[in-house]
């Protein structure tokens, strides 16, 4: 008789999420008996997921028992994961413990339609899943822009040309059904899947209340993770941490007000702060962190203002770790002990909360992955029996 469908769902999430590496593991975990650890993974086995794999000489083993160490099925399925940025794109074949089998990234225009983009996008990707000869399960994307729930639209598309309320999420799941992929397909913001990511698989595992900011060639964003899950807000649009306001009297932002995070904290505001030109042959992040590793004396004012926002988040939403990406995890690293303090003094609680730079190379594209793995994490015999 088959288990439950929660609990396979809840064993894989855990051998997913890298928490267990034994059976013995897992029945610790879950408090049930041995027998129904190897029922369980038996299946998840049987569905191409895992592997139960018998490790003679192990503790267990010396008292007359094999020991069971589980890993992912190497063969077993994946997802595509897609991300669209500023001047191009890049997709991935991601497979269960967030694992990218294969990656690759090209420079196209990205232009008022976001099919245009989406159509190259997903041929790119689906051609890498074939090349994989491995089953694919879904489709995850993730984009520069807030989208907004339940219609999938990008209502802040700042940084790219497509129309506010953009359709991405109709756009996207009529291109993968176009490129021969016949799986669901999900949209989310790019430093929300960013602080998913690192929150299963990297920086911000084991954390609770965790929050995140980044920044990549142009803006900033932020994400808070709650109970493993993302907060979205009412309708997907919470968290738009770069409009919080840290210099009154500062630069103009995109979306009307002065002294945005997102004006006052990215690459470009420090590369003009220090009295250079954004031009098109070198990426204004890779220019930024070289000034930051070369101690350029504009750098103190940008970590100042991005401990004023900080510290603002942190009292507001009372984090136990905050995850930094992009410049703001370059500021970081060079002085750890200064943004630090800089956000403990601002503090109401007179305590500081840990600031660790982000871990995962392709974090959004690793958490587009995870919107196409949940619904076989819920479950996965519902997916796939």
């Amino acid at each position: 008789m088959k288990r439950g469908h929660a609990v396979l769902g809840q064993v894989l999430s855990l051998v997913h999420g890298g928490q267990v590496a034994t059976r013995a593991d897992l029945t610790a975990e879950l408090g049930v008996t041995r027998a129904t650890t190897g029922a369980v993974t038996g299946e998840l086995e049987a569905l191409g997921l895992i592997r139960n794999v018998t490790r003679p000489g192990g503790p267990a083993a010396a008292r007359g028992r094999p020991s069971h160490r589980i890993v992912l099925d190497p063969d077993g399925p994946v997802v595509l994961a897609v991300q669209v940025h500023v001047d191009g794109y890049r997709v991935a074949v991601v497979g269960l413990g967030g694992v990218v089998a294969a990656t690759t990234a090209r420079r196209h225009r990205v232009g008022a339609d976001p099919a245009d983009v989406l159509s190259a996008a997903v041929g790119a990707g689906a051609e890498l899943v074939g090349r994989t000869g491995r089953r694919c399960l879904g489709a995850g994307l993730a984009v520069p822009s807030a989208v907004a729930e339940p219609d999938g639209t990008a209502l802040n598309p700042l940084h790219v040309a497509w129309p506010v309320g953009a359709p991405v999420r109709d756009v996207f799941t009529e291109q993968v059904a176009l490129a021969g992929l016949d799986v669901p397909a999900f949209v989310a913001n790019d430093i929300n899947l960013a602080a998913l990511a690192e929150h299963r698989h990297g920086a911000g595992r084991g954390a609770t209340h965790l929050l995140m900011t980044a920044t990549g060639h142009r803006g900033v964003g932020g994400a808070f993770v709650v109970g493993g899950r993302l907060y979205t807000g009412s309708s997907g649009l919470s968290m738009e941490v770069g409009h919080v306001t840290v210099n009154p009297s500062g630069r103009r932002c995109h979306c009307g007000n002065r002294g945005c995070l997102d004006v006052e904290t990215d690459p470009v505001a420090l590369l003009e702060a220090a009295g250079l030109e954004v031009g098109p042959d070198v990426a204004p992040l890779v220019r930024a962190v070289e000034l930051v590793r070369a101690g350029h004396p504009a750098v103190e004012g940008v970590v100042e203002r991005l401990a004023v926002g900080l510290a603002g988040l942190v009292n507001v939403l009372n984090p136990d770790r905050i995850v930094l990406g992009g410049l703001h995890a370059a500021l970081l690293d060079r002085d750890p002990e200064r943004l630090t303090g800089l956000v403990a003094d601002r503090g109401l609680w007179e305590r500081s909360v840990p600031l660790v730079p982000s871990a995962l190379e392709h974090n959004s594209l690793v958490g587009a992955a995870e919107l196409a793995w949940q619904p076989v994490l819920d479950d996965p015999l519902g997916v796939l029996g």
